[in-house]
């Protein structure tokens, strides 16, 4: 390295190039971030999904709006709102209904992970959270089949009764199995889609007979 010593640069040797990087016109879209909007903005967007959502639901057709744009918040109020009609205690009974309340969480969201899980294992496409999404607000007609039947119980517990709601449950049993499955329908390989469909058949069955077999205290 004896020689580097020696060697001057000149100060006339012009740099070539451009150190400055170009930066690209960006639209005013792009500039636009949810943190700057208005809270009551963000709450109205968050509940307009979800409304679309269980639009998408009640009419059911082969779509992935569900799996692009999931969200747990509408299964996590369905799954609540199942639970606490499901409990049923009134407020002077020694059983006041929290260990139902449970069983009924627990088998909802225990049931939707492991259909979630078995879709992975068989070679589904769509995310966990995805499929969760997707289970959960198939729930909602069941819902529905769980509040006629609140209401056809405070006319009586007859054969009647038992008949409206054997038809109900078993009307909504039908719709939440096919909106689930036409959801899910594209993400799973062709030649096993039917053990996919069948763990989620029981999943709503068990429900709808835990909706079919409650009896107020």
């Amino acid at each position: 390295f004896a020689g580097l010593a020696d060697v001057s640069i000149s100060e006339d040797i012009p740099v070539e190039g451009e150190i400055t990087v170009p930066v690209a016109s960006r639209s005013p879209d792009e500039d636009y971030s949810t943190l700057d909007e208005p809270v009551r903005d963000t709450i109205l967007r968050d509940l307009k999904a979800v409304g679309k959502k269980f639009v998408h639901v009640m009419y059911p057709k082969k779509s992935s709006t569900l799996l692009r744009d999931w969200d747990l918040w509408g299964p996590l109020v369905l799954c609540v709102s199942l639970a606490l009609m499901l409990q049923g205690g009134s407020a002077d009974s020694k059983d006041d209904g929290g260990p139902q309340f449970a069983e009924v969480f627990v088998i909802i969201w225990f049931g939707a992970v492991v259909i979630t899980l078995n879709s992975k294992l068989l070679g589904g496409t769509i995310s966990f959270f995805q499929s969760l999404c997707v289970l959960g607000y198939c729930v909602l007609p069941l819902t529905v089949a769980m509040l006629v039947c609140r209401l056809v119980l405070l006319a009586g517990s007859g054969t009647v009764s038992f008949i409206i709601r054997l038809i109900v449950v078993v009307a909504m049993f039908g719709w939440s199995t096919l909106a689930s499955t036409a959801f899910l329908a594209d993400s799973q390989p062709p030649n096993r889609k039917a053990l996919v469909v069948y763990p989620i058949f029981l999943f709503y069955f068990v429900i709808s007979w835990m909706i079919l077999t409650f009896t107020p205290q």
